[in-house]
């Protein structure tokens, strides 16, 4: 029986891609892949933001979670 209803993410507080702060920096890397023939090596520069941008971004969501009380 299919339903009509939107299926909900398996996991619902996984953040999807185009959510992220460093959504950017991932179509930065994605276009210089393409526009280098998938050749990671020219891309490097692109890919080290978008993982500096992943640590920042995981560094505030584990002090937030730090921060919540389970008690209040």
């Amino acid at each position: 029986m299919a339903s009509s209803r939107t299926q909900s993410p398996p996991y619902p507080s996984a953040s999807r891609v185009a959510d992220s702060q460093c959504y950017p920096q991932y179509t930065a890397s994605l276009k210089c892949l393409e526009e280098s023939n998938s050749d990671k090596s020219k891309c490097q520069e692109q890919f080290d933001i978008y993982k500096e941008c992943k640590k920042k971004e995981r560094e505030a969501r584990l002090e937030r979670n730090r921060n919540r009380s389970l008690f209040s």
